[in-house]
């Protein structure tokens, strides 16, 4: 058996929407590395600055190197009737299966994780980073976090792998238990393989027919399974009180998501407990300071009345505040990039640094504060009316999010050929729905994370 150990460096920190940048493999045959392929890549989009400070690969260094487009077909042979390894692996998978499918293959490969395999080889270590990892067995990691430095790594981490597995844990993660033995022993088999593999949401019931776990998933019938496989001690209690799964279509994600919340909320099911808790989050904010200049920052958003934008992470606070600096060319120092007072002068060291000089007084702050407003302006939608487009049931209808006066009124779905030539008729196709901060957070979050959404916005009189 030969394996491809692989590791691919991307244009942002997580998996969704994430292009490569940089991809190593090493063709491993059990004993030693038999080929090797090694590439920069044009991700033919913008690398993010927490990535360029992490990697050292900026958008530069990878002006001129190949598109993935080219080097596909290395990527294919090199990878061919072998076995995927990655260290968390499903990342790296991800993203190049993602790759391929914007090109029209469908890449499948099997999967084998080193962070999973060292976790049951080498247990109760601390930390099962690829770095601390190489440091606990004495690894040499040489250019960490590029993909030729991680590749080598993981490649000696592979052998230790392979030389201590005593109970033959490689065999177990190639050779899983099959769907049927998986399922719940209350679970009829018919029930499992009618799931369909579209997105939507699925009711677990009891043997009564109450609903106890209602959740979302872009493939309904692989992420159910997921739930089988899971083996922490709610998945396994909630897998043995199931007998029966209902399921609806959405046709997105995002109705999906905005029709799990509203399903959460009326049944009130005992094994959401995570999603009764709302997650307040961290909203962004707005206000003028004592020079007169408008800053924005975060907060938590108990702490923040109106918010312009909720994240779930200060990560993710950070990477908004940098894309609407780079993009407006505002001054780090006022969007809370730089910590107050750590910067004497003019802000010019930032890496994401266009400022006019409001901090120095070469620009008004008048100027300066119409940039901001630009700024909020382009990302608040919470007194627009719009209609947000996506994916129908059927090829045949597509689906509809609506917002009135930054209320969500509701989704629905009218058929493909159908023309809407008053905003105001895309009500006769909704199906009324409560509105509240989590779903509106989901819409924005849509559109903040998907630069092409199709989005209908109401004229203005």
């Amino acid at each position: 058996m030969k394996y491809a150990i692989i590791d691919v460096e991307t244009t942002g920190l997580s998996g969704s929407g994430n292009k490569i940048t940089e991809i190593a493999i090493a063709v491993f045959d059990g004993e030693r590395v038999v080929d090797e392929f090694h590439s920069l890549v044009n991700p033919q989009a913008l690398i993010s600055s927490h990535v360029i400070g992490l990697t050292g690969i900026d958008n530069a260094m990878v002006a001129n190197a190949p598109t993935f487009s080219e080097i596909a077909p290395e990527v294919l042979s090199y990878t061919e009737d072998k076995v995927f390894v990655a260290h968390n692996v499903n990342f790296d998978y991800n993203v190049i299966r993602n790759e391929f499918k914007e090109l029209g293959i469908d890449f499948s490969r099997k999967k084998l994780c080193t962070v999973r395999l060292s976790k049951k080889i080498f247990p109760g270590l601390r930390s099962y980073s690829l770095g601390k990892l190489c440091s606990s067995l004495e690894i040499p990691l040489i250019n960490r976090h590029r993909a030729k430095g991680d590749t080598d790594a993981t490649v000696i981490l592979f052998e230790k792998l392979l030389a201590n597995d005593k109970n033959e844990e490689l065999k177990k993660q190639l050779n899983p238990k099959n769907g049927e033995v998986a399922l719940p022993a209350l679970l009829a088999k018919e029930t499992y393989d009618n799931l369909p593999h579209t997105p939507g949401i699925y009711y677990f019931r009891d043997k009564d027919g109450k609903i106890i776990y209602i959740g979302k998933a872009i493939n309904i019938k692989k992420r159910v399974l997921g739930h089988f496989y899971d083996k922490k001690a709610k998945e396994i209690a909630l897998c043995r009180e199931t007998s029966h799964i209902d399921f609806e279509e959405s046709g997105s994600e995002l109705v999906a998501l905005l029709m799990e919340s509203e399903a959460i909320k009326h049944y009130y099911p005992k094994y959401n407990r995570a999603q009764k808790r709302t997650n307040k989050g961290y909203g962004i904010l707005a206000y003028t300071n004592r020079k007169g200049i408008m800053q924005l920052g975060y907060n938590k958003t108990n702490l923040v009345p109106n918010p312009i934008s909720v994240f779930y992470t200060v990560n993710e606070c950070i990477q908004f505040l940098e894309s609407l600096t780079e993009t407006f060319q505002l001054c780090p120092k006022y969007t809370q990039l730089i910590p107050s007072g750590s910067v004497v002068g003019k802000c010019n060291h930032y890496k994401l640094s266009n400022c006019k000089g409001v901090c120095v007084q070469e620009e008004s702050a008048s100027d300066y504060n119409k940039r901001v407003l630009k700024a909020i302006n382009s990302v608040k939608i919470t007194s627009k009316s719009f209609a947000v487009i996506t994916a129908g049931k059927t090829s045949e209808e597509k689906g509809i999010v609506l917002v009135e006066d930054g209320i969500y009124k509701g989704y629905g779905f009218l058929d493909e050929s159908t023309t809407i030539e008053d905003f105001d008729t895309f009500k006769n196709y909704i199906q009324l729905q409560n509105s509240n901060s989590d779903v509106m957070r989901i819409i924005q979050n849509h559109i903040l994370q998907h630069e092409n959404a199709t989005i209908v916005n109401k004229p203005e009189v």
